[in-house]
C-alpha cells in the first residue's frame, strides 16, 4: 500500500479500475489527484505486486466530531470542547477483479496505522458509508454509527490501536 501517484516515472494507473460503485470509480479515475494537489485529502493505493495494477484505494483527511454526535459512553472522559479531532476515510473501494480477498480489512488496517503514527493528535477514524452494505462492512470492524447521521461511523483510535496490536501478536 502505497501514495497514488500521477508522476511519470511512477504513475498508477487508474483508467482501469471498477469497483462496482460508479461514483467511486469516477472518483478515482478522475478527481483523485487533484484533492491531492490541493492538500483536500490523500489518497493510499493498494497495488498487486505481480501485474502493478491498482487493487484498491482508500482517501484519507483531516476531520472533525460534533461532541454532541457522540454516544454518552464516549464523551464522559472528554473535556466540553465542541469537537473532537479526527482522521476521515473519505472513500475506501476495492477493484473488481479484487474483493473477497481482505483488501478492504487491510485498507482499514493501513488508515488506523497511518493515523496513529501521525504527529496531528486525532480521537478516531470516521467513515462515510455509501450505502447499507458499507455500514455492514464498517461495523464489523467495531466503527459505531454517530447519533446524527447514519452513514457516518467513527472507530476510537485507542481501540484501532489495539486491534492492530492484536493482529500482530501471533
Amino acid at each position: 500500500i502505497e501514495p497514488l501517484s500521477d508522476a511519470h516515472d511512477r504513475a498508477h494507473d487508474r483508467t482501469t479500475f471498477r469497483c462496482g460503485e460508479e461514483a467511486l470509480d469516477r472518483y478515482f479515475q478522475t478527481h483523485a489527484t487533484q484533492d491531492i494537489r490541493r492538500r483536500v485529502a490523500n489518497c493510499f493505493v493498494a497495488i498487486e505486486i505481480v501485474t502493478v495494477q491498482v487493487a484498491a484505494f482508500y482517501t484519507m483527511s483531516a476531520a472533525s466530531i460534533p461532541f454532541v454526535d457522540l454516544p454518552p459512553e464516549e464523551t464522559k472522559r472528554f473535556p466540553r470542547y465542541p469537537t473532537l479531532p479526527a482522521v476521515r476515510i473519505g472513500r475506501l473501494a476495492v477493484d473488481a477483479r479484487f474483493q473477497r480477498r481482505g483488501l478492504g480489512e487491510a485498507l482499514l488496517m493501513d488508515a488506523a496505522d497511518r493515523a496513529t503514527r501521525a504527529d496531528a493528535a486525532a480521537f478516531a477514524l470516521l467513515v462515510d458509508a455509501k450505502n447499507d452494505q458499507a455500514v455492514t462492512f464498517y461495523r464489523r470492524y467495531g466503527f459505531r454509527i454517530l447519533t446524527s447521521q447514519s452513514r457516518t461511523l467513527f472507530l476510537p483510535l485507542a481501540t484501532a490501536r489495539k486491534a492492530l496490536l492484536d493482529k500482530s501478536t501471533p
